[in-house]
């Protein structure tokens, strides 16, 4: 009786109603047809990739604390309702030692999993299970998960838990199931309201960025515009109010009449330069894909580095976009890629909400001796405007941007070029 009690609280207490919600895909402009979209969730860090015909449906997945030691770890559960097979998500507060149990309406437990863990997520399936109510509940060192499963499944089998992988493996998985995917399909994905999506939507060489917190069923509208350089590198677009811009750094090594920019590593001779000039971070190309090249003013001057089509922001143009998202106090949250992979321990709310996605390429400036210095890797993006000497920068310990107006000539920054 008082297990029955404690599930009858249990049911009251978790607000899950198998609510799921439906997302499409279109494209439009240079493209009317979506190859691929990666779904990027920029709060819990988790993305997948999925054909541009196939719909992409949000569970709604139980997100509770332990309701016995108030923990702040989370169990999910989806798709819920289920027909067949459950994911079981359980993200581990503490290592150690936890069990897995689940159990029917009246109580009893008709499946039991016990396991080691580190605090890393952790994936599970859950599959045999029948027509019913299922409370699944994963108790560790100090910590109580519990949520409330509704199946419509039809299994005459022993219910079975089965541990899947890690979140990161998982995750791989997902991202190649969904490149090589070859038919249309319904893809599942965990979500929980409030929590916001980033779309990159590919079509050939065109791929554009939205943004979108989602409450219902959706479509999402791609506009495709052409962007790339005379290397030929393609880069994802962002619109951003009246704007649209570059969705990541520009990497660049011609100019747009076919001429070579000067890649420069020696200071002596950067500091010399009285032409178009680039150079990667520290000299390494490896930076190049991620964090693109750093360019001397006379590159952006030369009104011939973005590709067709485009052009280096003007300082009232950057002023444009802080002012539309807010003014610049805040505005550096909303342009920056969320999480630690490229930001160095970043004390800052970023969400990214904008889909800008700035990361974090560094500078190479003039010291007051005369002398050059490459500084702020992974710390802060300095961004060029085409109008000497101002820049901004956006930084990974603060949420202000800040309107430079330090920069000479011979300063090597970053680039995010705006549509013409």
């Amino acid at each position: 009786m008082k297990k029955l009690s404690f599930l009858l609280i249990l049911f009251c207490a978790l607000n899950v109603n198998g609510q799921s919600y439906l997302i499409n895909f279109a494209g439009s402009g240079a493209s009317s047809s979506v190859s691929t979209v990666k779904v990027e969730n920029l709060t819990r860090g988790s993305s997948l990739i999925l054909n541009g015909s196939d719909v992409l449906r949000l569970n709604i997945t139980t997100d509770i604390s332990s309701l016995e030691n108030d923990q702040s770890s989370l169990l999910k559960l989806y798709p819920n309702p289920a027909s067949d097979n459950v994911t079981l998500e359980v993200f581990p507060p503490v290592a150690g030692d936890f069990v897995i149990a689940v159990l029917d309406v009246s109580g009893k437990t008709v499946a039991h999993y016990q396991d080691y863990s580190d605090n890393s997520g952790q994936s599970f399936r859950l599959s045999g299970l029948k027509n019913g109510i299922y409370f699944v509940n994963v108790k560790g060192t100090n910590y109580n998960l519990s949520g409330k499963l509704i199946s419509n499944g039809k299994s005459n089998d022993k219910i079975r838990i089965e541990k899947i992988s890690s979140l990161i493996q998982a995750e791989e998985s997902k991202k190649t199931s969904g490149e090589s995917k070859g038919t249309n399909a319904t893809v599942d994905m965990a979500y929980s309201s409030g929590e916001r999506l980033k779309f990159t939507g590919i079509s050939g060489n065109y791929s554009t960025v939205r943004t979108t917190i989602p409450g219902s069923d959706t479509r999402i509208d791609f506009i495709f515009i052409a962007c790339t350089d005379d290397d030929g590198n393609n880069y994802p677009v962002v619109p951003i109010g009246t704007q649209t811009w570059m969705g990541e750094n520009l990497r660049t090594t011609k100019l747009t009449d076919h001429s070579a920019i000067s890649n420069v590593t020696d200071p002596v001779a950067w500091y010399g330069l009285t032409s178009p000039g680039y150079c990667w971070y520290n000299n390494d190309i490896a930076n190049k894909p991620v964090y693109g090249g750093l360019y001397n003013f006379y590159a952006i001057n030369s009104n011939k580095l973005c590709p067709v089509g485009w052009h280096v922001p003007t300082d009232p143009e950057w002023t444009i976009l802080t002012d539309y998202l807010g003014g610049l106090t805040t505005v550096g949250d909303k342009l920056k890629e969320t999480g630690n992979a490229h930001w160095i321990s970043p004390e800052h709310n970023a969400t990214n909400e904008t889909g800008f996605t700035a990361l974090p390429g560094g500078t190479r400036y003039i010291l007051y001796n005369g002398g050059l210095k490459f500084d702020y890797f992974n710390i802060t993006a300095i961004f060029w405007s085409g109008t000497l000497p101002y820049t901004r920068s956006v930084y990974g310990y603060k949420s202000e941007v800040f309107r430079g107006a330090f920069s000479t000539s011979k300063s090597g920054h970053s680039v995010r070029c705006i549509k013409d």
